[in-house]
């Protein structure tokens, strides 16, 4: 089930994270130009209405077609979600994360039966005409049938989260929130879930707090720093800066692990998180845009320039909050135990309920098969492809390049899609199972702690001996 809920939402945050840095774009724009930004313009601000109604949703199908059939189901995706975006008065994120791989799915099938079928020299004239003739009708009934729905569904989703607000029961959100975290669908709940209704938001307010749900980086950084004062460990001598990454570098991933090996701490990321709403809300704090990735820089230039003193003030109140309850518990409940016990213990319990080796044994695989042959290409592979990834991506080319290894490439991609040739892949514990099936061929090296993993010396190591 856990495994189904990450692909799903993997499969969400991936029609949106390719193009975070458009919808940055429009963010700025519209805390520069709107009637209560820095710099107010009416000829500018006319960007923000086209830019977050039409561009945007183009971009999420666009993107979402070509995952499913490649540049002919981007451009049918984009075409018929014109459909939706017509037949609609609220940006259609979710109709074009429903209509760009519909159509996109719909154009493969039909490649598939007519392939052998076409005859020579007829090849274009049939791409072309069969495209253009599926895409106007799919946007037809785009516009007809899903975009009725789609605005429904908007509409619903709109009005229970009037009810959590009108009776002040926002915070709540974080009891489902930061659990899901920790299972890695951070991208999914905040691109798939939360962007589309506060981008609706900021077409009537110019702000808004749904931003702010999942990427307040309070909790994390309660959660680390006290790691920093009572941990034990490995855990501890990284989490300083596991701190910096995860504040400041805005890779949340970071701190995933050090809540794996105590769940307890979860108690500990609700309240933070409930906390930095509750302020949030009080404060009337609001982004203009998706703050990717969630530092506190890129919360910061989200803002709407009077939400400072909210900002800053609920960040650091659920991180105190964080803190406060995780010392406690590290203390009476993780005091002997460190990282790497506690999560090989994890790993052999839940072995063991499945009737498989332990996953540890795994994450040696890579040091068991020297006769493997010569390394060329290793990929670190997250959820997103684009945070954890990429730090230990280059933590691995540093280590690489200090013991003299030429001609190996070290790449960071997504679980759900790692390259063919990509012969050593190098992921976290809990993405085992997605890596397996992404590139069946590959040898695993699974982690715990992507700052000072043992397994990086070990491959390192490995690949000397391979390689020599």
């Amino acid at each position: 089930m856990k495994e189904k809920l990450q692909v799903f939402g993997r499969f969400l945050s991936g029609m949106v994270m390719p193009n975070i840095g458009a919808f940055i774009a429009w963010g700025l724009i519209t805390a520069m130009f709107i009637p209560t930004g820095w710099l107010p313009n009416e000829k500018f601000a006319s960007l923000v209405g086209p830019m977050s109604s039409v561009m945007l949703p183009l971009l999420i199908a666009y993107t979402g077609g070509e995952v499913v059939a490649g540049k002919r189901g981007g451009v049918i995706g984009a075409a018929a979600t014109m459909g939706v975006i017509v037949g609609a008065e609220v940006p259609m994120f979710l109709g074009a994360m429903i209509v760009g791989p519909l159509s996109a799915w719909v154009i493969k099938k039909f490649d598939q039966a007519v392939d052998g079928h076409i005859k020579p020299g007829f090849e274009m004239l049939v791409n072309n005409f069969s495209l253009g003739i599926l895409a106007a009708v799919l946007a037809l009934v785009a516009m007809e049938a899903i975009s009725p729905i789609v605005t429904a569904l908007t509409n619903a989703m709109a009005a229970g989260v009037g009810v959590l607000i009108d009776n002040g029961l926002l915070p709540m959100t974080a009891i489902f929130v930061e659990p899901a975290k920790v299972l890695f669908l951070n991208n999914a709940i905040n691109h798939g879930i939360f962007s589309p209704m506060g981008i609706q938001q900021v077409e009537e307010a110019g702000k808004s707090i749904f931003f702010l749900l999942e990427a307040n980086p309070g909790p994390g950084l309660g959660i680390l720093l006290a790691y920093c004062l009572v941990g034990k460990g490995s855990a501890k001598s990284s989490a300083p800066g596991a701190v910096i990454i995860h504040f400041l570098g805005g890779i949340h991933e970071i701190y995933f692990p050090y809540i794996l090996m105590n769940p307890f701490l979860l108690i500990a990321t609700i309240a933070a998180n409930a906390t930095g709403v509750f302020v949030f809300r009080l404060f009337d704090v609001g982004l203009t845009a998706p703050a990717s990735p969630g530092s506190i820089i890129a919360l910061t230039m989200m803002a709407e320039r009077h939400c400072y003193v909210g900002l800053f003030l609920g960040v650091i109140l659920s991180a105190a909050v964080a803190m406060a309850i995780a010392i406690p518990l590290l203390k009476f409940m993780g005091k002997d135990t460190t990282l790497e016990e506690a999560q090989a213990k994890k790993d052999a319990m839940k072995a063991q309920a499945k009737g498989t080796a332990p996953a540890a044994q795994a994450s040696t695989s890579a040091a068991s098969a020297s006769a493997g042959g010569r390394v060329k290409k290793i990929a670190f592979a997250c959820d997103a492809g684009m945070g954890s990834s990429a730090m230990g991506a280059t933590v691995l080319k540093k280590k690489i390049k200090a013991v003299g290894l030429d001609g190996i490439e070290v790449i960071h991609t997504s679980v759900s899609s790692i390259p063919a040739d990509v012969q050593i892949v190098v992921t976290h514990q809990s993405l085992r199972e997605r890596a397996a099936q992404s590139n069946p061929n590959a040898e695993l090296v699974l982690i715990t702690n992507f700052l000072a993993a043992p397994e990086y010396g070990r491959l390192v190591e490995d690949l000397k001996q391979r390689n020599s």
